[in-house]
């Protein structure tokens, strides 16, 4: 079997299991269960954490050679070596790229901005979770509620950082550098994108202008053309004098 046939077979699977891991991950951040629930709701993430893992190692075993394979997908192993990084598979479920590239005639800068907005949001979401989840009950900490750990994650991913919400413990810390770092990479994005199509749209206009000026230049010396010949079927070159018309 090869890479590109275990990726077909395993797709929607993975991404359902995806959609169970973000909702089973929220529901603990935020109703902290207890008890039997709890137990289940841990059972199930570790489901899906193995269901990702035998994915990778399948398809790890599959490439040739394996490692250039490995280094091409170092983020593949990210997401299933960190667990706060395994949701990010949801981002297949993403409808609106099959809407956007039909619409725009799958123009990459379309792909490019549907999957930055959906990774901008998703990475908002889970950073938030993953921070009230790390920072809630330690000593002398302030992000304590979702909507503090949302407002931390905002101010953040968009390099504003207000500092009236800071992590205290160091997963809190690395949380932190993770959704800097992610930020940086989705706003040189989304402007390495807008600059690409400013960049298109004069190209373009230039273009029309020069196609403009060509189709003048070629008119006038059609006329010019024209008028030299009427001018020569009027001129009598033995009298050296031009006929009336």
């Amino acid at each position: 079997m090869s890479e590109d046939r275990w990726k077909q077979l395993t797709d929607w699977p993975l991404t359902a299991a995806a959609v169970v891991f973000l909702g089973v991950y929220t529901w603990i951040v935020l109703a902290q269960p207890g008890g039997t629930a709890a137990r289940i709701g841990d059972a199930v993430l570790w489901g899906t954490w193995l269901a990702f893992a035998l994915d990778y190692a399948v398809r790890w075993y599959l490439g040739r050679p394996r490692w250039r394979w490995f280094v091409r997908h170092l983020y593949e192993f990210a997401i299933v070596a960190l667990p706060m990084l395994r949701p990010l598979r949801v981002l297949r479920l993403l409808t609106m790229v099959g809407v956007l590239q039909r619409s725009v005639g799958g123009a990459l800068r379309g792909r490019v901005i549907a999957y930055t907005a959906g990774s901008t949001l998703l990475l908002i979401f889970v950073a938030s979770l993953a921070m009230l989840d790390t920072e809630r009950h330690a000593p002398g900490a302030n992000i304590t509620t979702f909507p503090d750990a949302l407002w931390w994650s905002v101010t953040t991913v968009t390099t504003v950082g207000y500092g009236d919400y800071t992590p205290v413990t160091n997963t809190g810390r690395l949380v932190a550098l993770g959704l800097m770092l992610g930020g940086i990479a989705l706003l040189g994005v989304v402007t390495a994108t807008l600059a690409s199509w400013i960049i298109q749209r004069v190209a373009e206009e230039d273009e029309a202008s020069q196609s403009a000026t060509r189709a003048q230049v070629t008119e006038l010396t059609a006329q010019i053309a024209a008028m030299r010949t009427e001018f020569g079927a009027r001129y009598d070159p033995n009298t050296e004098r031009t006929q009336p018309p």
